[in-house]
């Protein structure tokens, strides 16, 4: 009997990344269904997995065997050109003029052949009496500079067509509009190249790992992103599929497999003001593929969650998209992001040294959200052990100016206007901890405090 699992091992036969060692076998496919793995003994160890999409958002895809891929590329080749490399595309471009120039050149320079231009007396030898088609073009290489000065239209002066030729006229006229067609073919894929929002990408920051943590009672996948330019994105929202092998019940093997997460779709909460970091947020409920597994269950999964971030370039209204991912190794359980947005005086301050760091949440449940709901279990906010304390609060107290701790943490410093001998009011905490906390940063000594402008 065939067990189904995610952590297993592929055959060639119908997978299309799978490695080409011999012996492989399809083992367990539990988990892809949703369901988690109840069986017992030792855990198969997690299989590397090639990413379907890089951290740096490039697909980790390749092309194979495409029929008629040169004319289908050549049939849209302004595309082609656009997402050419730079080097690449300059080289095709100097090729052009050099070979548009090359072909004229010799053009003129068989005209005038035919016409007899080459075989005029050199100067000195006395009066011609045939009218060359092209002033001063004897050689090969004067019909070249003449066909570069046609086409750039510098017009030195020095060499020029006559009324002699027709057909020079008329090679001149279409070389001119052939040289119009290429420095235009050039500029605008020059320009498109340059304004297309690719680039604005590189400045869209994704956290480099994804955590898994209780909030507001529930089990969430969460990520982070961020804005690193001034300019916002405009309509921003965001989006996560989960990648991963599947077994159909009909024993088709899917190796890609794609499922959406649900990241507020519904309510709106995939819009996004993007002007500072923000926390995406997974709720892992009954529709989730992440409902049946937990913390241990995580260590051998294999699967891959595609985030995106799309929307409109403020300075160019053309839409942007920046896209990551993370794989199961990636994703830590009982972890949560460190604040980065932090009140100043008279601002909010980002700080983004701390954008990617993460500390660990005691009292997180290791169990799947499957098994907390069908065991009933609530998880309701515990009280903080004596040791213990808030870390967003204790990194807002330590970011604190010294003249905003009167207004913020409720310490009023009391001065020879009011009360003499310096009295010291608090606000309500809520507990006993805040108290004792905010007392040890206090000094013993009972000292009149007083702000600059004061003394």
């Amino acid at each position: 009997m065939i067990q189904r699992a995610m952590g297993s091992v592929r055959v060639n036969r119908y997978s299309i990344v799978s490695t080409e060692e011999d012996g492989h076998k399809v083992s367990t496919l539990g988990s892809m269904n949703g369901h988690s793995r109840n069986g017992k003994g030792h855990a198969p160890r997690r299989k590397h997995r090639n990413r379907f999409v890089k951290k740096n958002g490039q697909c980790n895809v390749y092309f194979a065997n495409l029929s008629n891929k040169s004319q289908r590329y050549m049939a849209d080749i302004f595309t082609t050109c656009v997402d050419t490399r730079w080097r690449y595309m300059l080289m095709i471009f100097s090729a052009a003029f050099l070979m548009s120039w090359l072909f004229f050149g010799f053009l003129f320079w068989c005209i005038a052949f035919f016409h007899g231009d080459l075989n005029a007396p050199a100067v000195g030898g006395g009066p011609s009496l045939l009218k060359p088609c092209i002033m001063h073009v004897n050689s090969f290489l004067g019909a070249f500079l003449f066909s570069v000065e046609t086409q750039t239209t510098i017009g030195y002066g020095f060499r020029c067509v006559t009324e002699e030729c027709p057909l020079a006229i008329m090679a001149v006229v279409v070389q001119s509009i052939v040289g119009c067609v290429i420095d235009s073919f050039m500029i605008g894929t020059i320009m498109a190249k340059m304004a297309r929002p690719k680039k604005r990408a590189q400045t869209l920051l994704f956290s480099h790992h994804a955590v898994i943590s209780v909030r507001d009672g529930k089990l969430c996948l969460m990520w982070r992103v961020g804005n690193l330019r001034r300019s916002h994105i405009v309509e921003a929202h965001v989006r996560a599929q989960l990648i991963k092998p599947y077994m159909t019940e009909e024993g088709e093997y899917l190796p890609l497999d794609q499922r959406d997460l649900n990241v507020g779709y519904d309510v709106g909460l995939d819009r996004i003001f993007l002007v500072s970091p923000i926390i995406i947020v997974h709720e892992i409920d009954e529709e989730s593929p992440l409902y049946g597994i937990g913390k241990e269950e995580l260590e051998t999964e294999n699967f891959e969650i595609v985030v995106i971030l799309e929307g409109m370039v403020e300075a160019t209204a053309m839409t942007t998209q920046a896209r990551s991912s993370y794989l199961a190794s990636e994703i830590l359980w009982g972890h949560r992001f460190e604040p980065v947005v932090f009140e100043e005086k008279n601002h909010y301050k980002v700080d983004y040294s701390r954008f990617h760091k993460t500390y660990e949440v005691a009292g997180t449940p290791c169990c799947s959200a499957r098994e907390l709901q069908e065991s009933k279990m609530t998880i309701l906010p515990s009280p903080p052990p004596p040791s213990a304390f808030c870390y967003e609060n204790e990194l807002a107290l330590v970011s604190q100016d010294e003249d905003e701790d009167d207004d913020e943490v409720g310490v009023v410093l009391g001065g020879s206007t009011k009360e003499e001998g310096g009295v010291i009011q608090m606000m309500d905490f809520g507990s006993h901890l805040d108290l004792e906390r905010l007392q040890a940063t206090l000094p013993l000594d009972t000292i009149s405090y007083r702000r600059e402008s004061a003394i």
